[in-house]
């Protein structure tokens, strides 16, 4: 790492003690979201550091590295989306810790990048609670974009949705839910879809 960015990192860490929230840090380790460190600093927050800071590769990387809730959600923010190769997502989404984390990577980075839908389709059929979440929340803003999906991907999405609301992890039902709703407003026609493989819900 270069000595500039090894330096912005160690200003970033100081700068979260300083704005550390104890009571919410408390909340969060009380609720299971287990991290290292946890600051309990607010996402509003972290997005004026990322605004500040803008994109950048070298420090993102760096940022990640850490066991810090708020150095990985910062990460998120200030990584460039077309930097992100698949190889990289997938390396990533190995090392994501829980549900939070989950979804922040998945609505500030993966949603971006250009193997968005590949990639969320393909951890749709993951046996991982967390692949499965950053898939479904993916797709969800995809959805919200208007993304086109041929047949096939349809069917895939309707199928792998399917059997996860059968089972019982509601972290995953929710995203499902959340994403077929999305899936449902892009037109009338996909209203009908959803509405003949969901008859039941």
């Amino acid at each position: 790492m270069k000595q500039e960015t090894q330096e912005t990192l160690r200003l970033i860490k100081s700068r979260f003690r300083l704005m550390m929230n104890g009571v919410v840090s408390q909340s969060m380790r009380n609720k299971g979201l287990g991290y290292k460190i946890n600051w309990g600093i607010s996402f509003p927050e972290l997005k004026r550091m990322a605004n500040e800071y803008g994109k950048d590769y070298d420090l993102a990387i760096g940022l990640w590295k850490e066991d810090i809730r708020e150095c990985k959600i910062l990460a998120t923010l200030i990584m460039p989306a077309n930097k992100m190769k698949a190889d990289m997502a997938e390396l990533w989404i190995s090392e994501i810790p829980n549900q939070e984390m989950a979804e922040m990577t998945a609505f500030n980075l993966f949603q971006y990048i250009d193997d968005a839908k590949d990639l969320a389709l393909k951890w749709l059929s993951s046996d991982k609670d967390i692949e499965l979440i950053c898939g479904y929340n993916v797709l969800s803003r995809l959805f919200m974009k208007g993304e086109a999906m041929s047949f096939r991907e349809i069917n895939e999405f309707i199928d792998q949705s399917q059997a996860v609301l059968a089972g019982d992890n509601m972290s995953v039902r929710h995203a499902v839910l959340n994403s077929l709703s999305r899936f449902s407003e892009i037109s009338e026609e996909h209203k009908k879809i959803v509405d003949t493989a969901f008859k039941s819900l």
